[in-house]
């Protein structure tokens, strides 16, 4: 499915230092799922359900479900390596680190798509899937570089994440989880992409492929149950686990490219002027998404270099510090913060919808925009109720821009 991006890969277009919006000639098109509307046009989702993901309350039902999925898989995974070997279950926190360093490139530029890719009051549906694509190329390639570095790296990974109690003996648990990084990479970027599109149900998709199928081979192989004949071990853990995080990734990937291109055949000409309906990744698209994105990435590194640092500290104290660290965080990820990633996710997700439905009204040919305090009392009152904002937002897409 890489391949099948990097054959449609163009360079294109000159590198943009602002904001990208449409001229002030151009049509500004809303968009939906099932295709393109004219301005003016009352929009196809008028009776929508309460619990649909084009609501807040249905989009946060399918974030609550896919982050609680790996939350739990990453407890039941501790226990059953617990149950193998106690003294490996500090190893298996090495995973748990190199997530940590993917998570800077995770946090670069799938955090400007909450405000680029999700404006849809200026941006036509074959625009934003575009954006999505070249998001997803670039994170992969990002990932994979980084998975190579971990891999090359693992002995000084381990020396500095590692006890040396076990230090020797999860060095092959670190090259094999090397690779998480790059499942890591092409899971953040398609979910980051789909929830702005307003698609929860891909990321959801993804976490119910993992969930079940790690459940499923780690009964047999590694749980207190597994079959016999079968010697388990925590490596055989780390294979499993990064078996199923890239068939689920790549499966998310593959329906999210069918069914974007599903939509975009459903594109009907408006006015009788013929819609775009090509979606690449390019260059263009890349220096949209890099300002913005800019900004997350480098608080992202300097916030998680701390983290690491701390952790490299607990880890020199020894292994039942180490232990003891990972057992926290693990409750911590994946108890506590499960509400919390999914209310942010899912207010991301509408704050970029309003962002470019003011970004709109204000007009196209103002290039750096200030908002009034009124503006943003009265946005903030609209986010507060979902059912009012995405009212508003739809009387905001039915009005003509402003010149």
């Amino acid at each position: 499915m890489i391949g099948h991006l990097l054959r449609t890969a163009r360079s294109s277009s000159v590198f943009r230092h602002a904001y990208t919006m449409l001229s002030k000639d151009d049509t500004i098109i809303g968009t939906t799922d099932a295709g393109v509307r004219a301005p003016g046009g009352p929009p196809p989702d008028t009776l929508v359900k309460p619990w649909s993901r084009k609501r807040y309350f249905g989009t946060l039902l399918f974030n609550i479900a896919a982050f609680t999925l790996p939350a739990l898989y990453a407890t039941l995974s501790k226990l059953w390596v617990a149950d193998i070997d106690a003294s490996f279950v500090v190893t298996t926190d090495a995973y748990t680190y190199i997530g940590v360093v993917a998570e800077v490139i995770n946090e670069g530029l799938p955090r400007a798509a909450w405000n680029i890719i999700a404006d849809k009051s200026n941006r036509s549906l074959a625009d934003r899937h575009g954006l999505s694509y070249t998001l997803i190329l670039f994170q992969s390639a990002l990932g994979l570089i980084l998975s190579v570095c971990f891999l090359g790296a693992a002995r000084q990974f381990a020396d500095a994440f590692v006890p040396s109690v076990v230090r020797e003996a999860s060095l092959t648990y670190v090259r094999i989880s090397a690779f998480s990084a790059l499942s890591s990479a092409i899971e953040t970027a398609v979910a980051s992409a789909t929830r702005s599109l307003d698609q929860p149900d891909v990321p959801l998709l993804i976490s119910s492929i993992k969930f079940v199928v790690n459940i499923v081979l780690d009964m047999i192989v590694i749980s207190r149950f597994h079959v016999r004949g079968i010697h388990p071990s925590v490596n055989t853990q780390a294979a499993t686990q990064l078996a199923c995080n890239m068939t689920a990734s790549l499966a998310g990937l593959a329906y999210f490219v069918s069914i974007t291109a599903r939509q975009r055949r459903r594109i009907k000409p408006v006015d009788g002027h013929q819609v775009p309906r090509e979606a690449r990744p390019s260059f263009g698209s890349l220096s949209t998404l890099a300002r913005p994105g800019f900004f997350t990435f480098t608080e992202s590194a300097v916030r998680n270099a701390l983290y690491l640092w701390l952790v490299s500290g607990i880890v020199a104290m020894g292994s039942d510090y180490a232990t003891a660290w990972g057992v926290f965080s693990t409750i911590r990820w994946g108890l506590i913060m499960v509400p919390v990633q999914s209310l942010e996710a899912t207010s991301l997700a509408f704050v970029g919808h309003a962002w470019g439905s003011w970004r709109r009204s204000i007009g196209s040919d103002e290039r750096r925009p200030h908002a009034t305090k009124s503006q943003l009392l009265r946005k903030s009152s609209t986010l507060s109720q979902p059912g009012a904002c995405i009212a508003r937002l739809r009387a905001a897409q039915t009005s003509p821009a402003r010149p």
